[in-house]
């Protein structure tokens, strides 16, 4: 279809006796027809709204229909088996007992060391007011110091 509308231009331009130059990939190196440059047509603009209904359907109906149910994910790390519930990631309950007792300790632990460094902390914070409060008694003091000096030089 390309190859006869570009012999049928270069007749056309023949009989004008113009000589129009054409590639062997059928490109045009000039085609002056109606004026001195090419000038494709624009091309309308594509719609915009998406063709598919699919965002019309509600969660359960899109599962049902295109069986986007997947379950809950689950991996075997170091040979215990996890899944994933709540935002959060559960050991399968075929785990051995001595891993349960040892990740109970290991989590009373934890709360032990979480609750000491609560407390430090709120130490820490008692220390650096009392800290604050000291400093600005003493440098009230020197000023006052300093006040009584100076008002002691002056009377003699």
């Amino acid at each position: 279809m390309s190859e006869l509308f570009f012999l049928c231009f270069f007749i056309a331009y023949r009989k004008q006796g113009k000589a129009a130059e054409v590639s062997r990939l059928g490109d045009w190196k000039a085609m002056p027809l109606f004026g001195n440059t090419f000038s494709p047509k624009k091309t309308p603009p594509r719609k915009s709204a998406s063709l598919s209904n699919l965002h019309s359907l509600d969660r359960s109906t899109r599962e049902i229909e295109l069986g986007l149910d997947y379950g809950t994910p689950n991996m075997n790390l170091a040979g215990q088996s996890l899944k994933f519930e709540n935002g959060q990631w559960i050991a399968e309950s075929g785990s051995s007992s001595g891993d349960r007792r040892e990740t109970q300790r290991l989590r009373k632990r934890n709360q032990q060391l979480e609750e000491e460094n609560n407390l430090l902390r709120l130490k820490v914070d008692i220390l650096l007011d009392m800290l604050s409060e000291t400093t600005a008694e003493s440098h009230l003091m020197e000023k006052e110091l300093e006040d009584l000096k100076s008002h002691s030089r002056r009377r003699k």
